[in-house]
């Protein structure tokens, strides 16, 4: 202060200009306070275009102008706002045009709660108040996804959790992993390009985010704004499955459905098979035994056929008439020995007429009986099969194919001939021809 401006007057009094008294208060506020930490409550705060703010620094007793420049603005994680307490680190300066002391502030922090905790209330309250988190419009998850896509680190042990739990309730649904970090610099970004790169991808139609637990400094990515709104824009569903059981993330409050744990999640995900596996298994031996007493009613059927068949074969019934000609023989001569002599003529010509009588019958009944073999011969399955026909089964157990569209292409088919049988691969289905 000393070097500032010049004596005038006889009474060697020093002048000073204004400008040089405001960079001699500026140069020594600078140089002999430097670096300061001071607690106070944000009052009168402002938002610049330029995008710096500008509010004072007050407590009951007094206040002060300070300034947070937007490079400084940008690496604090939370809004600061009217009437938050903080504590804030930094420089002394004056602004020499309106000659106003002011705090150049580098760096602030809540005071009493931690800035990420106070930036997740403040992201929360916000994005609330848009309704971004209303229930009304989370989407259901459907009960049998097609193909699940995973937006996660492939290097986690999460994405080793998934496959776990999927693999044992329902290994035959299909996963398709997005990866991306999900902790440090920038992973929130790549968060974002791993939920749009699954838009398009065919078939998937559920999207797991998850990750391990942390602190709330390793999930930050999963507190930002960015990643929820890519979560609400995602076309498909989506389940989080963020950190431990007590962590809770914006990442959760904007997902249609959330898990405590990425092993909760792929749960919440897909069905548990093992109960529709139980009940196949019940109606396959329902069926088994069903199957078995139909057949064995069948086989019951046709053997009450065949002793029916057996009974009416021509040489069976010839074989009765035999027995019954010659017993008719037998009467005819003890009554023929038992005559009178004087009939023996009489019974001579009612023998011939009985033996022409006998004859003729048999005749009628052996063409009778030769029709009824023929009728039977013609009903007789083997019959059929003799003259080109065939007898074709399909299926576990065998049963008789009666329509062409019921036999799929490649299945095997049993052909029995008259002098054999065959088994047959099905090539296709050929539609019937007209007329």
């Amino acid at each position: 202060m000393e070097e500032l401006g010049r004596a005038e007057g006889e009474g060697g009094r020093r002048v000073f200009r204004v400008a040089e008294l405001a960079a001699g208060i500026k140069g020594l506020l600078e140089e002999e306070v430097g670096r300061v930490w001071v607690v106070g409550e944000i009052g009168d705060l402002f938002r610049a275009r330029s995008g710096h703010c500008y509010f004072t620094l007050k407590d009951e007793a007094a206040q002060i102008r300070a300034v947070l420049f937007r490079g400084s603005l940008a690496r604090i994680p939370f809004d600061p706002e009217d009437g938050l307490e903080v504590v804030v680190a930094a420089e002394l300066g004056f602004y020499e045009p309106r000659g106003d002391v002011q705090l150049i502030v580098r760096n602030l922090e809540p005071r009493g709660l931690g800035a990420l905790q106070l930036a997740f209330e403040q992201l929360r309250e916000r994005l609330a108040a848009e309704g971004l988190f209303e229930e009304r419009d989370k989407r259901a998850l459907p009960p049998w996804p097609r193909r699940i896509g995973i937006v996660t680190s492939p290097v986690g042990a999460a994405l080793q959790d998934v496959i776990e739990v999927t693999g044992r309730r329902a290994p035959g649904i299909p996963l398709l992993v997005s990866p991306t970090r999900v902790q440090g610099d920038g992973a929130e970004i790549e968060i974002e390009a791993a939920l749009r790169a699954l838009e398009g991808v065919p078939d998937v139609d559920l999207v797991l985010l998850v990750r391990g637990g942390g602190s709330l400094e390793d999930l930050v990515a999963f507190n930002s704004e960015r990643v929820a709104r890519a979560i609400r824009a995602c076309p498909q569903p989506v389940v989080t499955g963020v950190g431990h059981e007590v962590d809770v993330t914006i990442a959760d409050l904007a997902a249609d459905a959330r898990a405590p744990t990425p092993s909760a999640a792929a749960e919440r995900a897909v069905p548990d098979l093992a109960p529709w596996r139980d009940r196949l298994n019940r109606e396959i031996d329902r069926l088994e035994v069903a199957a078995t007493a139909q057949l064995e009613r069948k086989w019951g059927w046709l053997d009450r056929l065949a002793a029916t068949l057996q009974a009416m074969a021509p040489h069976t019934r010839l074989a009765l008439q035999r027995e019954r000609l010659e017993a008719a023989r037998h009467a005819i001569h003890r009554a023929i020995g038992q005559a009178a002599v004087g009939r023996i003529a009489t019974l001579g010509e009612l023998h011939r007429r009985l033996g022409r009588a006998l004859a003729e019958s048999l005749e009628v009944r052996a063409a009778r009986l030769a029709g009824h073999a023929g009728r039977l011969h013609a009903l007789s399955p083997l019959a059929v099969l003799s003259r080109g026909f065939a007898i074709v089964r399909h299926g576990e157990p065998p049963a008789l194919l009666r329509r062409a569209r019921d036999a799929r292409p490649g299945e095997v088919l049993r052909i029995q001939l008259g002098d054999g049988s065959l088994r047959a691969r099905v090539e296709a289905q050929e539609e019937p021809e007209d007329g």
